[in-house]
């Protein structure tokens, strides 16, 4: 059923949208903020990126072919809609609804942050296990947490009622890894890319159908995800030691993933449901 004005006395009024769009711009302007420590440790990776195994970079390399098949037909990160339905419908009774569809901004609220909650502590598992035989292992930790990041991003999109398996979805969910990773002049290009910016009505089919052409084998996004991690992977290549820098990293690559699809899933929602409202 389509959701417009009449059929949804229980959700959001306008004013409540609005409200909730004000808040997320202003975790964008947060956004434009990088950390000191980032700042700072941005600047030796091309030095770093000298001393970086062999066997990481053609990993890396390999990520590019698994990301253009992803895009392509899916890939091996497509989840199980039925997962996310059903906690969809129990955090709907829990707070009092039918369980039945539309849902309130709350209820899949709730649901993206249990989600992301399950993800994270996966993440901080995956990081300390592969981290513990530093770099015999670190090879393999690199594509399970891009397959990991993937992954919670449809669901987290499926919470907000946005289908992975839709080509333009799937390409929305590597500009999510992508923004989440991402410098100030990133994140803002990738919003005005998706007609995400201030004033934008957050229709991203012509941004993710120029995104198919800009991003030729999503070397872009690989280049962001090696130049933001790839310091930190090198501490977590450190036998035994690593084990910790492993579980830290990865807890908050998937923390920062997590949040970027929460707020840019959740901003389409407002967006869409303000303009059935008009």
């Amino acid at each position: 059923m389509p959701e417009t004005a009449g059929n949804l006395p229980h959700l959001e009024t306008a004013e409540e949208l609005d409200a909730a769009l004000a808040g997320i711009a202003k975790w964008e302007k947060e956004q434009n903020k990088l950390m000191i420590w980032d700042r700072i440790t941005r600047l030796p990776f091309k030095l770093l990126d000298k001393l970086t195994p062999k066997i990481i970079h053609d990993k890396l390399g390999k990520l590019l072919d698994e990301l253009g098949s992803y895009i392509q037909n899916g890939g091996n990160y497509l989840v199980a809609g039925r997962k996310v339905g059903l906690l969809m419908q129990a955090e709907s009774r829990a707070s009092g609804g039918s369980g039945e569809g539309p849902y309130p901004l709350a209820v899949m609220d709730k649901a993206a942050q249990q989600l992301t909650q399950s993800s994270r502590n996966v993440a901080t598992a995956q990081g300390a296990t592969t981290g513990f035989g530093g770099f015999f292992t670190l090879a393999a930790d690199i594509p399970a947490i891009l397959g990991l990041s993937l992954k919670v991003i449809q669901e987290i999109g499926l919470c907000y009622g946005y289908n992975p398996t839709d080509k333009a979805e799937r390409i929305f969910t590597v500009k999510v890894m992508q923004f989440a990773s991402s410098d100030i002049v990133g994140k803002r290009a990738i919003l005005k890319e998706l007609n995400l910016q201030a004033g934008g009505d957050g229709d991203i089919t012509a941004g993710t159908n120029a995104a198919v052409s800009k991003i030729q084998g999503w070397r872009e996004v690989i280049t962001v995800y090696r130049d933001n991690w790839g310091w930190k992977k090198l501490l977590q290549a450190v036998p035994v030691a690593g084990m910790f820098f492993g579980a830290y990293t990865n807890r908050k690559a998937l923390e920062d993933v997590a949040e970027a699809a929460r707020m840019l899933y959740r901003k389409r929602r407002i967006i869409a449901r303000l303009a059935e409202m008009q």
